[in-house]
């Protein structure tokens, strides 16, 4: 099926493009009222993600409101771990946790990695519902969490602010954790490939808490196998490139390393200044990023002044796809949100003539 929209794609591949291509993080979330009402009548979040329908209409819900230049796959980044049992659960305001944490080497040795088609044909039949209903009119992103990420929720049980449990893991018992790396690259390679087969033509690997680690240990437990998982992944579907975007929170300090890893673009956060990251890759891969989502609390004005820094800082010229540091946040207002497009849309062609 031709896109009728391809700027990312393009972007993606350092093309040339009319304007700056732009999606956001979480962009199908909290903060549109459609989308809670939509998770009102799910039921439950795990609920949402396993309707085929719903997954649907809620990654659709931020195209009918903004001009977007792509959509991403309504999911979670804790399906694989849910799909070994572990027992994914969610607390109100306290995010996702396990009720079977993994800590010791007889508990890691004890899973094995699911069979995306069988095991998570929930996420495959979801992808294969919006590319039909895209009908083309822009690129889907697929997605999964890096293993060190995984991991780290894996054996806290949930969200960490120390990360004592996998810190004790990683420097007391690193061959168990090497292990159960090992383990989770396989499964999500197999998980985004699943994903690419179903027909997502971009998949981006959310590598949350790798800015947790120390150098030497980000390049050992949380890089070696983003490079791994890239290596084993389709590269070429339905005669198209299938772009790979690597993002690691606070990990701009390795952003020569990540770029040679074998992706097409580093996704960064809020903290590393996009020209100097232009400067320190060269024509290696594409940046994407990386507006600070709190800028959204701001009056419009002072958005479309942060929106026109963002791109005077990556400059003229292809390459950059545009988004925010991070997820946006579920109390952002909606409008505020138009008034980012609309400064986006108003201000990047001049950086494309």
């Amino acid at each position: 099926m031709t896109l009728q929209n391809d700027r990312l794609l393009r972007a993606l591949a350092r093309q040339p493009v009319d304007r700056t291509p732009v999606w956001m993080m979480r962009q199908a979330g909290r903060y549109l009222p459609e989308y809670r009402a939509t998770r009102a009548d799910a039921g439950s979040f795990m609920d949402l993600c396993r309707n085929a329908d719903l997954a649907c209409e809620v990654t659709l819900q931020p195209l009918a409101r903004y001009p977007l230049d792509a959509a991403i796959l309504f999911s979670d980044i804790l399906t694989i771990p849910d799909a070994m049992g572990l027992g994914l659960y969610f607390e109100t305001g306290e995010g996702p946790k396990f009720r079977h944490p993994v800590r010791t080497a007889a508990e890691v040795a004890a899973l094995s990695a699911p069979d995306a088609e069988h095991d998570l044909d929930y996420v495959m039949n979801a992808v294969r519902t919006i590319r039909r209903e895209l009908d083309g009119r822009v690129p889907l992103i697929g997605f999964s969490g890096s293993p060190w990420t995984l991991a780290t929720y894996m054996v806290e049980g949930g969200s960490s602010k120390d990360f004592r449990h996998i810190k004790a893991m990683l420097y007391g018992d690193p061959q168990t954790l090497h292990t159960l790396l090992g383990l989770l690259a396989t499964a999500v390679t197999d998980y985004l490939n699943a994903q690419i087969r179903a027909g997502a033509h971009v998949v981006q690997i959310f590598d949350t808490w790798g800015g947790a680690l120390s150098t030497p240990a980000y390049e050992a437990f949380s890089l070696a196998y983003m490079r791994r998982i890239v290596g084993g992944l389709i590269r070429e579907h339905d005669g198209r490139r299938v772009p790979v975007i690597l993002f690691t929170k606070n990990g701009g300090q390795w952003l020569e390393s990540i770029a040679d890893s074998g992706c097409d673009a580093v996704g960064l956060d809020w903290t590393t200044e996009l020209g100097d990251a232009r400067r320190r890759v060269g024509e290696r891969v594409a940046l994407q990023g990386n507006l600070d989502p709190n800028v959204l609390f701001a009056p419009p004005e002072r958005i479309g002044a942060e929106v026109e820094r963002v791109l005077a800082s990556y400059g003229h010229g292809p390459g950059h796809v545009f988004n925010l540091g991070h997820g946006i946040s579920q109390f952002t207002n909606p409008d505020h949100v138009t008034a980012f497009f609309d400064a986006l849309h108003a201000a990047s062609p001049a950086y494309h003539r």
